[in-house]
């Protein structure tokens, strides 16, 4: 009897702690199983018993730092009442939040590899989708409760959004000088502000946590 299912819920997260580090820190064209069995204490051949290549592997680290990331969010929507009040909470989570593992690194890799990869194209629909339904879903709220106008496509609005936060968020990781964390909220409550009739600020509380040097 294959010793999968005894081990499986220890050994898999384990694998894919450390391919998201070591995919974070060298880039899928450079990562090696070898090199992640290394940083996970295991073999390649155990990697590859539960992935059977890199794409797999990528497609776990880059699913998992995401549902991180919603956990997280989630965590801080409950504090929120209004439905404006959490949509700023996203774009400052999104834009302002902790750096690492939790910026676009690992999705521009992601990206690069769905542009030929069928599968991995399929799980970054999967994992897009979850944010677009999350910010339509607020929208949604927002309308029922007359803080936005109810002319706005929730799920327009969503692409829109999405699209804005990926595009600002490419150049913020990559360091572009003039696209900071701090313009990249103002942007997108910009945007936000225009499409559903509107006045969005930035939360003191955010701005105040970002002046003690935290970053997405």
């Amino acid at each position: 009897m294959s010793p999968r299912p005894k081990i499986e819920h220890l050994r898999k997260p384990q694998i894919v702690n450390a391919a998201a580090e070591v995919l974070y820190e060298r880039g899928l064209f450079d990562t090696r199983i070898g090199d992640v069995a290394k940083r996970a204490g295991t073999s390649s051949p155990t990697i590859l018993y539960y992935f059977e290549s890199k794409d797999r592997l990528l497609e776990e680290a880059v699913d998992q730092t995401d549902r991180e990331f919603y956990d997280r969010l989630s965590e801080g929507q409950q504090r929120h009442q209004r439905a404006s009040d959490k949509l700023v909470h996203l774009i400052e989570e999104t834009s302002l939040g902790p750096g690492g593992l939790s910026d676009w690194t690992l999705w521009m890799e992601m990206w690069v590899r769905a542009r030929r990869d069928p599968t991995v194209r399929r799980a970054y629909f999967r994992l897009d989708r979850r944010q677009r339904n999350l910010i339509a879903d607020i929208v949604r709220e927002g309308q029922a409760a007359g803080e936005f106008c109810r002319e706005a496509d929730p799920e327009d609005f969503a692409i829109a959004l999405s699209g804005l936060m990926d595009g600002l968020g490419v150049q913020v990781t990559l360091g572009q000088p003039d696209v900071t964390p701090e313009r990249m909220v103002q942007r997108c409550l910009a945007l936000a502000s225009s499409e559903l009739g509107c006045t969005l600020a930035p939360s003191s509380d955010k701005v105040q946590h970002r002046k003690r040097g935290v970053r997405r």
